[in-house]
């Protein structure tokens, strides 16, 4: 017997079994998705006369200048110790140490009043607490 190969015609790639899962899976994002509608309520809100009380601020923000002296929500302390610091935090914050805490240091600041501060607020249970810095300016 004397077998004979066949030539095979290239038939190339097929994509049929590349357009199912094509089609599987947009079947399955859309079975999938979720569509919310959101309703918007318009609520007309009753007056009052009379003047809000005293309430603890959204933030509580220390600033420190070059010379280290400290300022909270622009209050100046009376000195630069970190007892002063403590006092004027807790004072302001009303024990609460869930409040977001800003530091905002002159460049030249020393860096002992921004680690005494840090220290003020972490003894305090603040942590919550943010830098601020800015960018620097072109050509620098």
């Amino acid at each position: 017997m004397k077998f004979r190969r066949q030539k095979q015609i290239d038939q190339g790639v097929n994509l049929t079994p590349l357009i199912d899962v094509v089609f599987l899976l947009l079947i399955f994002f859309m079975v999938s998705t979720t569509f919310t509608k959101e309703t918007h309520l318009v609520v007309n809100l009753p007056e009052a006369d009379a003047t809000p009380g005293e309430s603890i601020p959204d933030t509580i923000d220390i600033l420190i200048t070059a010379e280290g002296t400290y300022f909270l929500n622009g209050v100046a302390l009376v000195n630069k110790q970190i007892k002063t610091l403590m006092a004027g935090l807790k004072q302001i914050s009303e024990g609460q140490s869930d409040t977001a805490l800003t530091i905002t240091a002159d460049a030249q600041t020393p860096h002992q009043a921004v680690v005494t501060a840090m220290d003020a607020a972490g003894r305090l249970g603040f942590v919550n607490l943010s830098i601020i810095t800015q960018e620097p300016e072109e050509g620098q």
